[in-house]
């Protein structure tokens, strides 16, 4: 069994997310509506037809592309509780890498044809039910435009090896050098920062602790208000990438706190390992990702965890806000 060889790997995840993208587009010039049909419902997420269409496409591609001497165990969800390893039939034991995957991270966004959605894959050495996302050591992420537009980005990195960055013109197939830049901005006004909210369920909640959040940092009815500016992008790998290419400050998803405070259970309306996957790459860029107490992100590479998180552009933003919310969760969750 050969040595992985990460920056080869890198490639991989690349091309495989090309593939879906390419995979998706021409699906999706044909739909006809049909993307927004329910397929299935599982423990992770509702299941639509778009997302059929992805998961063929990917099983596919690992079949005839996989490198066969870097077994891999495949995470996404759709798989239900069945092993999937490539080469099939490897043992997990015998695997190399956990290849963690969210074929369409922002479905409603792409099935409605309203935003982008983002393919989100990352790898980490195999270590059966201990992998966490912190073992992640090559992530990509790939756009999935909508129907009007001629151009998809991708970012992907190494860890250690910063971010690389391009985006590919769909009409000619040529792609350019896409600068990575994050706010280096040290406070909030005129910015776009927000907590994540998209459901009506623990909606005023959610918005109670941000309210209370800009209120502390003196910023709520500062000259008038409407100094912070709030942009709910339904994605998590969309909400990476806006802070990545530096349109957003602040971003953050605390709802599994809220919905565990409201009785709610958290399982099928919060991100999932495999939505935060591509954490790396904003950690590469010089962001920080983190728990919302400022602790690392330490959750197991499933489909399944509720996990909330916080992400920063910049250490000097995340030094404002880290010990004002670790006081308002305490008090209000």
């Amino acid at each position: 069994m050969l040595k992985p060889n990460l920056e080869q790997a890198r490639r991989l995840l690349c091309r495989l997310q090309a593939h879906i993208r390419d995979v998706l587009v021409a699906a999706q010039a044909k739909s006809a509506g049909s993307f927004a049909k329910v397929a299935a419902v599982s423990a992770a997420d509702t299941i639509y037809q778009v997302d059929r269409i992805s998961e063929e496409a990917i099983l596919g591609w690992f079949a005839r592309h996989w490198p066969q001497a870097w077994p891999v165990e495949l995470v996404m969800e759709g798989l239900d509780d069945e092993a999937v390893t490539f080469p099939r039939g490897t043992p997990v034991r015998r695997t190399v890498f956990k290849c963690i995957l969210d074929p369409i991270d922002g479905t409603r966004n792409l099935m409605y044809d309203k935003r982008s959605a983002w393919i989100l894959t990352a790898l980490a050495p195999q270590r059966g039910v201990r992998t966490q996302l912190g073992d992640i050591v090559v992530a990509a992420m790939t756009e999935l435009p909508t129907t009007k537009m001629w151009r998809s980005d991708q970012l992907s990195a190494v860890r250690g090896g910063g971010v690389k960055a391009q985006a590919c013109n769909l009409l000619t197939g040529r792609c350019r050098a896409l600068p990575v830049r994050l706010s280096q901005a040290q406070d909030f006004e005129h910015g776009f920062a927000s907590i994540a909210k998209f459901f009506p369920e623990a909606k005023g909640l959610l918005g109670a602790i941000e309210e209370r959040l800009w209120r502390e940092l003196g910023l709520h009815g500062k000259h008038g208000g409407q100094l912070v500016f709030d942009d709910q992008y339904l994605s998590t790998g969309g909400q990476i990438y806006e802070l990545l290419v530096g349109h957003d400050r602040m971003l953050g998803d605390l709802r599994p706190a809220a919905y565990a405070k409201i009785g709610l259970g958290a399982a099928s309306l919060c991100c999932h390992p495999y939505d935060i996957c591509t954490a790396l790459l904003l950690q590469e860029a010089g962001g920080i990702v983190e728990a919302p107490d400022g602790r690392p992100l330490r959750v197991p590479l499933d489909t399944t965890t509720p996990v909330a998180w916080m992400g920063y552009a910049n250490p000097g933003l995340a030094r404002q806000v880290r010990p004002v919310l670790r006081r308002l969760m305490r008090e209000m969750f």
